[in-house]
């Protein structure tokens, strides 16, 4: 589904990633591992065109798509969940769902408002709440459900679990197996040994901008 090949990119003059290798299948979790500024971020910045690679390839269900904008990549199926959220603080639950509504693709089940809020059942009680009275984690969850709402193939999760309280890393966990368990190829970073073990299929350690050998 998204495959990486010999991938450089950086930031300016300042290279942090180095031929850098990785693969992702359908209905599976891979988890990039490694502390910060191993290079984790802009792995995926680069695989969705938030940095320009300087040389390599990227490629997504056969397609390269480095070069492209990220709107296009967004379009072509790839969903993205930043660190910070970013989630619209002045619009509810709901309508942050709406802004992220998208055409479902062929061969797999939209997602709904219904079919986000069973993912994330803390959401289901608060439709009519705005962004700005969000706990951390519900504000991270909405992230997550609104790109889910965008029907993607696949979905880049930078650090889901950072900064959350353990009975929200636990449902975290849970509702990326979901995830795969939907057919959904899940790519992210992650600094927390337990979270990468309780839901990774297949685990990349990076230092230095390179994917270390097993």
């Amino acid at each position: 589904m998204l495959e990486l090949r010999r991938l450089n990119a950086g930031y300016g003059r300042a290279q942090v990633l180095f031929d850098l290798e990785l693969e992702l299948h359908a209905g599976e979790v891979a988890v990039l591992a490694g502390r910060n500024g191993a290079g984790k971020s802009t792995t995926l910045k680069a695989i969705m065109g938030l940095v320009a690679p300087s040389s390599g390839e990227v490629l997504f269900q056969g397609r390269r798509i480095d070069g492209l904008e990220p709107f296009e990549v967004a379009r072509l199926g790839l969903g993205y969940v930043p660190e910070d959220r970013r989630i619209f603080t002045d619009l509810t639950v709901a309508e942050n769902l709406e802004v992220g509504r998208r055409a479902s693709r062929p061969g797999l089940p939209p997602w709904t408002m219904e079919r986000v809020f069973a993912l994330f059942p803390n959401l289901a009680g608060m439709p009519e709440r705005p962004g700005s009275r969000m706990s951390g984690g519900e504000q991270k969850m909405l992230a997550i459900a609104r790109t889910l709402m965008g029907n993607p193939a696949a979905i880049l999760l930078d650090e889901p679990s950072e900064g959350l309280a353990p009975v929200i890393v636990r449902q975290m966990a849970e509702a990326v197996r979901n995830l795969k368990g939907a057919g959904l190829g899940v790519l992210l970073c992650e600094q927390n040994p337990r979270f990468a073990g309780d839901v990774a299929d297949r685990v990349y350690r990076i230092e230095k901008g390179r994917v270390l050998p097993e």
